[in-house]
């Protein structure tokens, strides 16, 4: 195989198989990587614009049966720190969220023991009700399939009844590597790869917009990285016509500060600038049928995030009014919505705020 042939293959839109995409992240140049990437985004993206969002991260609870080895936030059902959010707590994270102009909620948290289906689509109603401009970006598949089973209804069946009680999109949250070697490694109690891969497929059934992720940087192989890359552009090729599917994927590097992986087995963060510009590159270039590219400039710090406007990234995601998980890991970057905006302008690009269908955002009227 030679680079320039499969760079010139991703340029045209055409899909590089595993074999291939392993190849190029092994052996192509950074710089003829970079300059790819960027060929390809601005096919897709022809504006010199940059997106960005305003939204707030709010943790439905910390308990968690999983015990991630990655994972700083969760406690025990029993834990004297362990909380359920409530509904005052909500309304207080959502005026304070609106009056930076913030219209959307990520809600997430942990596979509490207890909390069932009917306690979600309660949250959620009561939520749109009393708010009914604010999206819910919402849950993620290892939820999902915890939610499910507890309930014992279809993957189908339980993201409908969420849909309808006002889940708007759902984040990509807990994919880590969707290799099974790996999650056994790291999370061997959340789903497995293809209970993930699963539970996105039902959701874009259904029409309901999505994200993907990927965190990684910890026990993984390069190859099981493109591995992870192709599997999600392969359940991509499903979307039925018409319907959102994965409107933009997220990478992010393993932050190990204080985590049992760090402290009981002696993994560190394996990443440094030039490997996460790196994935970013081969990321636009593997996921052609993905439109947006985020690049994480919470977990990697703003300069690093700017290179990657440059290396098939699109998008520079949310200020993060409140983050806890990976914040409790070791990553401590912090932007407001001028500071994001201006670093965008710094890197060459206008900068555009959007929606969560990464529509041009309308404010909406008083």
């Amino acid at each position: 195989m030679k680079t320039t042939t499969l760079l010139k293959k991703a340029q045209n839109g055409e899909k590089l198989n595993l074999s291939e995409g392993i190849f190029l992240y092994e052996n192509a140049p950074l710089n003829e990587l970079i300059e790819s990437a960027h060929n390809l985004r601005m096919q897709i993206h022809p504006e010199k614009k940059a997106g960005w969002i305003i939204d707030r991260n709010v943790n439905i609870t910390n308990i968690c049966f999983s015990f991630c080895k990655f994972c700083n936030f969760c406690r025990k059902n029993s834990a004297e720190d362990g909380y359920i959010t409530s509904l005052d707590e909500y309304r207080q994270k959502i005026h304070e969220m609106q009056k930076i102009g913030g219209d959307q909620l990520l809600l997430q948290g942990g596979m509490h023991p207890k909390l069932g289906l009917e306690f979600y689509t309660d949250l959620f109603s009561s939520l749109k009700k009393e708010f009914p401009d604010i999206k819910l970006h919402t849950l993620g598949p290892p939820e999902v399939v915890h939610i499910a089973n507890m309930a014992g209804l279809s993957y189908h069946d339980t993201l409908l009844s969420l849909q309808k009680a006002g889940m708007d999109s759902l984040p990509g949250a807990g994919a880590e590597i969707l290799v099974d070697r790996v999650r056994e490694i790291v999370s061997p109690a959340k789903c497995s790869t293809d209970e993930w891969l699963e539970v996105m497929r039902v959701a874009h059934q259904i029409n309901l917009p999505t994200s993907a992720t990927m965190m990684f940087g910890h026990v993984e192989t390069m190859a099981e990285r493109v591995e992870h890359l192709i599997r999600i552009r392969n359940v991509q090729d499903e979307v039925p016509a018409g319907h959102y599917g994965f409107l933009n994927f997220i990478p992010w590097p393993f932050m190990d500060e204080g985590t049992t992986l760090l402290t009981k087995y002696n993994i560190s963060n394996q990443t440094g600038a030039r490997d996460y510009i790196r994935l970013i590159a081969l990321s636009r270039l593997i996921l052609v049928n993905i439109p947006n590219i985020q690049a994480s400039w919470l977990t990697v710090g703003q300069q690093t995030g700017q290179v990657c406007l440059h290396a098939g990234a699109n998008d520079f995601g949310s200020i993060m009014i409140e983050e806890n998980v990976v914040s409790s890991a070791g990553a401590n970057y912090k932007m407001d919505a001028d500071g994001i905006q201006q670093c965008i302008r710094d890197a060459g690009f206008t900068p555009k705020r959007r929606n969560q269908l990464f529509e041009d955002f309308i404010p909406p009227e008083n």
